[in-house]
Formats: C-alpha cells, structure tokens, sequence
C-alpha cells in the first residue's frame, strides 16, 4: 500500500488526538495546535486529492488490515478528498476572520474547549466524508452534533442555551430516525459496510423482496439526515444558532455541518441503496417538494428580518432547499448541481458571516438594519466583502452563486415533470434573494456620518482583511473555473458506483 493511502485515517486520529492533547494546554497553546492540525490535514488532503487524480481510481483501507465483516473501512475517491481539503480551507478562514471576536465573546478560561471542540467537528467531519461503515457515520453523526451543540451556547449567553436546546431536540429526532433507518437496514442485510449492503440491495430489488421495509428504511434514513440539515420546516433551530453564536462558529455551522450531513446522504443513494434504486423509490419526490418550498418561505422569512445575521442565517434555509431540490431532481446533473451548490453556498455563506460582523463592529455592536447606514464606507473590506457575498447568492455571473444556479437550470430542464415547478421556484428564489441582500447592500452604502462609531481600515486589522480577500478570491475561482470543477465532482459521483 502506498504511504500517502494512509492519509485519510491520520487526519481524522490526529484530529481526535489534537482535541485531547488541548485539554491540558492553555489556550494560546491549544489555537496553534488547531491552526497546525486544519492546516496538515488540509495539506494530506490536497496530496492524496493529486495522487487519486493521478491514479483515477478510488481505494478501500482496512482498520487494522482485518477484512469485512469484522474490521471497519474508509474509502477514499477523488470527491472525498477534494472535500476534505474544501472544508479544511473553510474552516481554517472561518477560524481566523473570527479570532478577535472570539476573544470578546467567550470567557478566556473556556478556550481551550472551543479549539477542542473545533477539533472533534473536524475530525467527524473527516469521518463522514471518508467512512465506508454505516455505523461509524452514526457514531461521527453524534460527535458532530456535540461538538455543533457545543459550539453554539459556549458564548453563555441566553440566546445560545437555548438554541442549543433547540439544535438538540431536532437533532435527536433527526439522529433516532436514521439509526432506525440503519438498524432496518441491517435486518434487510446482515452488513454494515456500504459496498457489502449495496450488493445485498441490489440482489432484494432484482427479487422485489422486502420492498415496503426498503422503501421505508430509505424513508427514514432521508428523513433523519434532512432533519439534521435542517431542512424545511425542520430549521427552526436554525436562526438562533447561527444568529447569536460565535461568529467563527456560525461560519462554521452554516458552511460545514449541515454539508457533512449532506455529503453522507449522497454517499448512501450512491454507495449503499444505488442511486437508481432511490429514484425509482419515490422518496426523492418528497425531498424534492420540500426542498422547493424551503427555497421560498426561507427567502420569504429573510425579507421580514431586521436582524443583518438571522437574514443571513434564513438564508440558508433557502440555499438548503437548492440542494434537495437538486436530489429531488433523480437524474445524475441534480447531484451534480447540489455538490457544487455545497461549495459555493460554504464559500459564501462563511464569506457573509465573516463581513458582517466586521460591519456591526463599526454600527456601534448593532445588527439591525438602520444602524448599519454607511457600514460599508466605515469597514470598506467588510463592505466589499459582503456585496461579492451578496451578487453570489444573487446569482451574478462571475461568481460562484451563479454557477450553481445555472447548473440546477439545466437539470431541471431535463426533467419534463418537474421543470416548471423547479424553474419557478428558482426565479421567485432569485428575486426574493434580490431584495434582501441587495436591500442590505444598498444599506450599508448609503453616505452617513457618524462621529460615534469607530472606522476599521485593513491596516488596522490585517488578519481579518486576509481572510476575507481569501474568501473572496475563493468566490470568483468557484464562478470562473467551474468546469474542471464539475468535471472533478462527475468523476468523484463515477468512483462512489
């Protein structure tokens, strides 16, 4: 076996590892250890996403070198790796645009369990993307959701706790239904493993035997990851946790955790029930019809906010609904098209979150919408920041929001059925996306003088400006060099079979 096929199993232990080892360090100490682990694993990642592209095929590591059914496996691909070094690079800029904050926001003595708890999501989000064992998913399912929960009320301050007690609930519900979904799973076909449970699928459905447990396993295992990525109406949760946490956490839980739920549900119609089975099963109607309504009444909210933070936190209900959408689509350019909306809506969603806490910072600490007047002349990084963010989500050519939109045009086109109502609902989507980001926009670009509140230049905060130039700079690559990209995410889907 190749050194580098090791990779996927060392950044996901020395995830685990770094997370320990910052319990006993003080916290200057524990945030280099985490910037020292986002960055090596982002760096294996990017050596094993050039040696499979070089190779062209996926490979299998055994736990321990015991096969199947006794050791456990990870499997690794061409979109497995490319998305372990993506969410790397989100979560190291997440991590720094956020850092000042991070100081103010959360008492000193509990900053070593914040990098411990950055370190645990990052090594469940390494399992989900690489696992080849069911079990082990729902095991990192939980330890995502800790960490997640985690994240959201260490500020300590009413609003979190409670919506952690929220998160918690929903994600309860989420996590007990795709466990029922498994343990129906592994009635239907003794196994555990993803590759050994397609064969055992596949061979049920040329025998048409047990079909209404199937369907409903299926059922459940879509419902239970759906809830957990807050789906529509499952997103009540949703505004508080991203609107009043950390501003590094909200980048994080906006752009990365919900999507490690994501990607795990695509391994499973590939890798475990065989997407043509899940097509034929009719669940993707449903995911389908949510993920449109989801599209419309997560924008309609966002235009009744007056909070810039829960706006954008509403937003991601709507974007949540492009990808189920994209699945509800059952043909292979849907998938396509919900992979890259993953990308593009991390990239933005972050890049958003990012610039606008740098745009309360100079309204005097305010969020609401009339006390950002002239933000934009007071932050001009975050101002610009923000609007490349806000064209994204738009769908303005160029960027990456644009890309993705394009990509759930055509798909939907294939699709005599569905096109009209997937055409619709993208064009009622833009428009309303239109109107309360571009409204904010126009906001924080209105002149005003205020005496009152500080101005930030770049020099000032250097760090922070990095950051979000990078994101920015991230944003245009995704909307200009998107076809070597979607041919990356069609080789990935091709290696999942």
């Amino acid at each position: 076996m190749n050194f580098i096929q090791n990779f996927p199993f060392f950044s996901i232990i020395l995830s685990m590892f770094s997370g320990i080892v910052s319990s006993v360090l003080c916290p200057k100490a524990a945030r280099w250890v985490n910037t020292f682990l986002i960055s090596a694993v982002g760096i294996m990642s990017a050596i094993l996403l050039g040696y499979l592209a070089q190779t062209g095929e996926s490979y299998t590591y055994m736990m321990g070198h015991f096969p199947a059914p006794w050791g456990n496996e990870i499997r690794a691909g061409v979109l497995e790796a490319g998305m372990a070094l993506f969410f790397c690079v989100i979560m190291l800029l997440s991590m720094l645009g956020g850092h000042k904050k991070l100081l103010r926001e959360v008492e000193y003595s509990k900053h070593n369990l914040y990098y411990i708890l950055v370190d645990l999501l990052l090594s469940s989000l390494l399992a989900l993307i690489y696992t080849n064992d069911l079990f082990t998913a729902y095991v990192f399912v939980e330890i995502n959701t800790i960490a997640a929960c985690g994240l959201i009320m260490i500020r300590q301050i009413g609003r979190t706790i409670e919506a952690a007690v929220r998160y918690m609930i929903m994600s309860l519900l989420g996590s007990g239904l795709f466990l029922m979904g498994l343990c129906t799973l592994y009635d239907l076909t003794g196994h555990l493993l993803m590759s050994n449970i397609k064969e055992s699928v596949a061979q049920l459905a040329t025998q048409h035997e047990y079909t209404i447990p199937l369907l409903t396993t299926i059922g459940l295992i879509s419902a239970g990851l759906a809830i957990k990525s807050a789906l529509f109406p499952f997103h009540s949760w949703l505004p508080d946790a991203y609107g009043y946490s950390t501003v590094s956490s909200a980048a994080m839980l906006s752009s990365l955790v919900s999507k490690g739920y994501i990607f795990l549900l695509i391994k499973i119609f590939y890798r475990v029930i065989g997407f043509d089975i899940i097509a034929d099963s009719k669940v993707i109607n449903v995911l389908f019809v949510f993920g449109v309504l989801g599209m419309i009444f997560g924008s309609l909210s966002a235009i009744r906010e007056n909070d810039i933070r829960r706006m954008i936190s509403f937003s991601s209900v709507a974007q949540i609904g492009y990808i189920y959408m994209g699945f509800g689509l059952g043909t292979q350019i849907g998938i396509v098209a919900s992979v890259f909306h993953i990308l593009s809506h991390a990239a933005t969603k972050s890049l958003l979150f990012i610039a606008a806490i740098g745009l309360t910072d100079v309204s005097n600490g305010s969020r609401k919408f009339q006390d950002l007047t002239g933000a934009g002349y007071r932050n001009k990084i975050a101002g610009v920041a923000f609007t490349v963010g806000s064209l994204s989500m738009v769908g303005v050519p160029i960027f990456s929001g644009f890309v993705s939109k394009l990509l759930f045009a055509e798909a939907a086109i294939g699709d005599n059925m569905k096109m009209m109502p997937a055409v619709i609902a993208m064009a009622v989507s833009v428009i309303l996306n239109a109107i309360y980001f571009m409204k904010t926009v126009i906001r924080i670009y209105v002149p005003e003088h205020r005496e009152d509140c500080q101005v930030i230049t770049m020099k000032s905060e250097k760090v922070y400006a990095v950051t979000l130039i990078c994101f920015i700079v991230l944003n245009i690559f995704l909307g200009m060099c998107s076809q070597p990209i979607v041919k990356w995410i069609e080789s990935g889907l091709s290696m999942f079979g």
